[in-house]
């Protein structure tokens, strides 16, 4: 038994309950599933069908393939029988504490209450034969997965359409970027230019009059900001790492989904640091805080990606 090979995005969150007859009675399995980082399988089983731990838990690592998980396992009604008190242990018992007391206390009352603390006098009856025990926890445990694999995609449904809103905003946020550089160029030329009247105008000239620069000095002086502010390889970078986000939101069904769009989130966040870092005006700064937070509160949401 495996996940479906469906393309949705499945969680790592998700709860199963499952049960099957055994004997008389009922054998039930609850899994609870939780995001990790790997696979991390806990198995909790009643006394009578402990043995068959390890048996549930590779069926259970065979079903989910990430996460930590939860399995708790319990018996209800007559499945094992009532336990009965084995006689000849018992009588052998009593009279070896009847000969010590002979032996030191003679007088000495002797109630039977001491057997209490003498072990395995009861065993249980009718235990399940271990075949019949395996194939009921074995149904019960592929019920419980199949419940958990469920409300997996359950989950992973919501969280593809939280996390591909999420890249249409930040793809919004980048455009905005892009579509101010110009203006950011634009408004550097102005005020360069003005400095440099203010300063002349202390001189008593104009940049057309006096010869302190070379022609085509202060084109050459934007030319060299605009290069040091472009951003148009850092916002191409971030729309491509946004269109395999949205691909493999799609398929849903590759291997190690959540890691991919992990390390896609860290490519983004390596491309909105650098753009912060040329920013050259206070609102590209704010554009690049809204990327940068796109960024984390998809990454947190990605952790829960199986």
């Amino acid at each position: 038994m495996h996940e479906s090979a469906t393309p949705t995005l499945r969680s790592m969150t998700g709860h199963g309950l499952g049960e099957a007859p055994l004997g008389p009675g009922r054998v039930h399995i609850e899994i609870r599933s939780v995001n990790h980082r790997y696979l991390e399988v806990r198995v909790r089983l009643p006394a009578e069908v402990v043995e068959h731990t390890g048996f549930v838990e590779e069926a259970v690592r065979n079903a989910l393939g990430r996460g930590r998980v939860e399995v708790t396992g319990r018996i209800s009604g007559d499945a094992i029988g009532a336990p009965v008190l084995d006689v000849a242990r018992a009588r052998a018992a009593y009279e070896q504490l009847v000969a010590l007391r002979d032996a030191l206390s003679p007088r000495e009352p002797l109630p039977l209450s001491l057997l209490a603390s003498v072990p395995d006098l009861f065993i249980a009856r009718g235990l399940p034969d271990l075949r019949v025990a395996r194939e009921a926890l074995a149904r019960a445990t592929e019920q419980a997965c199949r419940g958990v694999m469920e409300m997996r995609a359950r989950e992973g449904a919501a969280l593809a359409a939280d996390l591909d809103g999420r890249v249409d905003r930040l793809v919004e946020h980048v455009e905005a970027i892009e579509a101010r550089v110009p203006e950011v160029v634009d408004n550097a030329r102005r005020r360069l230019a003005e400095r440099i009247e203010k300063l002349l105008a202390q001189v008593g000239g104009t940049i057309s009059q006096v010869g302190v620069l070379e022609e085509g000095r202060l084109e050459q002086e934007i030319a060299i900001f605009a290069d040091r502010c472009d951003v148009t390889e850092e916002c191409t970078r971030l729309r491509s790492h946004s269109d395999q986000f949205r691909a493999l939101l799609a398929t849903g069904a590759a291997e190690a989904l959540g890691r991919r769009l992990d390390f896609l989130l860290q490519e983004m966040a390596r491309e909105a640091n650098t753009i912060g870092a040329k920013s050259a005006d206070a609102e590209t700064a704010r554009l690049v805080v809204e990327v940068k937070a796109d960024v984390e509160r998809m990454r947190e949401q990605v952790q829960n990606v199986l």
